[in-house]
């Protein structure tokens, strides 16, 4: 994370809290009563009311799926503009998208107008890389994510965003690989952004009607579309963070969003998606679904296509995709032992409220016979702490500032030297916050700036602001006062040649003059 981690943080320390839940009218759930054992549709509504009442969740959709029935499909709360979220509000799906393009790609291949395996150039000449080896990147290895590329060798979050597919897949010119293709899997959104582009060029039309010739229509997904910027998302993509337990209402930066993260859709569609992943209706081939939710394999990675394989809590298998904006996070689980479908997308940002990952985790719970944990967003639990740790820094700064004139008459018979080596450790704290976002998109494996750290974990950015400006004032303290020391200094006064500063032995003594003889 690059671009912005000089920015100046400007949180404030008491935010707008959300509340007033409203559920939204609710689709098919009298049709989708749910097989024997299995939660009901009053059970569902119960748990996700109880989340948002606990939570102060400003809306989300939620649709839950058993085999080809539909147990539960309904809206909750408020998008940002205010306006009520029902099953059939559209809202952005983020990462979840690339299921979607993987399935438009897919189906390429079944009609025989594309090989998995061949090299992506031989379909789309423009797709070039600043790397021979990009020449053989084949389609698999762009769904598989295994192609090589990566946020390492080309953060594109951190760059201008382009307008459209071509000009983004145009962008990889400069961009090197991070490793051999077929070797390694990597997440990078690119990947699917050149498969998008590959489509496009194939049909000869663009991926966002390719998409609904080939996937949205055969699902009757009529409410499901997909946007080339977050500009084109629902109310431009704005929704809320969590900081110190409230809510944030922040709009989106732009950045480009087809193929990856560009596909919006509704909590009635998202029923019919989750069907069909389960098998149901017969609208797409299954050997072709199966092949997404297959995982490659490769490195030991889990990640099939637009999918990744994992265990719920009670070790059942699972097959899962995550998807997050600034503003918005989203999740969809199939539980492939028991049929069930989950989606839900919920107007809050990553990290600082991964609401939909938590309430779809609770769901499973449910779904599985297990209790309601009462879990809550890491950031609620994690948020007071670093309240309380950010005033202790604003306590200790001021506490070195009052003693900094103590400190500067303490050392002034130091070597220079002798005094930069005392103050080199404040240097930490304002290196962390330059390094805050660099940091971050290590641990995450993915690259972005301090201004979007600013909106994945607000209380975060402020606890390393206050630590780094509470040792920038103390050593601003500690330097003026040793300045004004040296000034005040009487010049009569012997100093050390090495030094420059007043012998330690000679402080406040006057200079003998000699005494001249008497006869």
């Amino acid at each position: 994370m690059r671009a912005g981690r000089h920015a100046v943080i400007a949180m404030a320390a008491g935010a707008v809290l959300v509340t007033g839940m409203t559920a939204g009218a609710r689709a098919d759930t009298s049709a989708g009563a749910p097989e024997t054992g299995g939660p009901s549709a009053t059970a569902i509504d119960a748990y996700v009311r109880g989340y948002a009442e606990r939570t102060g969740l400003p809306g989300a959709f939620v649709a839950v799926t058993r085999g080809d029935r539909v147990v539960h499909a309904a809206g909750y709360g408020h998008t940002a503009g205010g306006e009520p979220i029902t099953e059939d509000t559209p809202m952005p799906l983020a990462s979840l998208s690339k299921s979607f393009t993987a399935l438009a790609v897919l189906r390429l291949a079944d009609q025989g107008r594309i090989d998995l395996d061949a090299p992506v150039r031989s379909y789309l000449p423009e797709f070039t890389m600043a790397d021979p080896r990009a020449a053989r990147i084949t389609v698999r290895q762009l769904l598989q994510q295994t192609s090589g590329m990566s946020d390492r060798t080309f953060p594109e979050l951190t760059l201008p965003a382009p307008d459209t597919l071509a000009e983004a897949v145009a962008m990889l010119r400069t961009a090197p690989l991070a490793t051999e293709p077929g070797t390694r899997m990597s997440y990078h959104n690119p990947n699917y952004v050149v498969a998008a582009r590959l489509a496009e060029v194939v049909t000869g039309t663009p991926f966002a009607d390719h998409l609904a010739a080939a996937v949205l229509r055969p699902l009757g997904m009529t409410s499901t579309r997909t946007v080339d910027t977050t500009e084109d998302l629902p109310d431009r993509a704005a929704g809320h963070v969590r900081a110190y337990g409230g809510l944030v209402r922040r709009d989106h930066p732009r950045w480009f969003a087809n193929g990856s993260h560009g596909v919006v859709s509704t909590a009635r569609d998202m029923a019919r998606w989750l069907v069909a992943q389960n098998g149901g209706g017969g609208a797409l081939p299954g050997r072709t679904v199966k092949a997404a939710q297959t995982p490659s394999g490769v490195g030991g990675s889990g990640y099939g296509m637009g999918w990744s394989t994992g265990r719920t809590a009670g070790g059942a298998p699972l097959l899962r995709h995550t998807g997050w904006l600034l503003t918005h996070n989203s999740a969809q689980t199939l539980l492939p032992a028991s049929g069930y479908g989950i989606a839900v997308v919920t107007n809050t940002g990553m990290v600082s409220g991964d609401d939909a990952l938590v309430l779809s985790d609770g769901l499973v719970d449910l779904v599985e016979g297990r209790p309601d944990a009462g879990a809550v967003p890491l950031s609620t639990a994690a948020d007071p702490w670093l309240a309380g740790l950010a005033l202790l820094n604003l306590g200790l700064g001021a506490a070195g500032v009052r003693r900094a004139r103590g400190w500067a008459r303490r050392h002034a018979g130091r070597a220079a030297w002798r005094r930069a080596v005392r103050l080199l450790p404040y240097a930490l704290p304002v290196a962390l916050l330059l390094g805050l976002a660099d940091l971050a998109g290590l641990l995450m494996n993915r690259a972005g700036t301090f201004g979007q750290l600013t909106y994945a974990w607000p209380a975060l950015c402020v606890w390393a602001a206050t630590a780094a400006l509470a040792a920038a004032a103390v050593v601003a303290a500690r330097c003026l006062h040793t300045v004004r020391a040296r000034r005040a200094a009487p010049d009569d006064v012997p100093r050390s040649p090495a030094t420059g500063v007043q012998e330690p032995g000679d402080r406040g003594r006057r200079p003998v003059r000699p005494v001249s003889s008497r006869r």
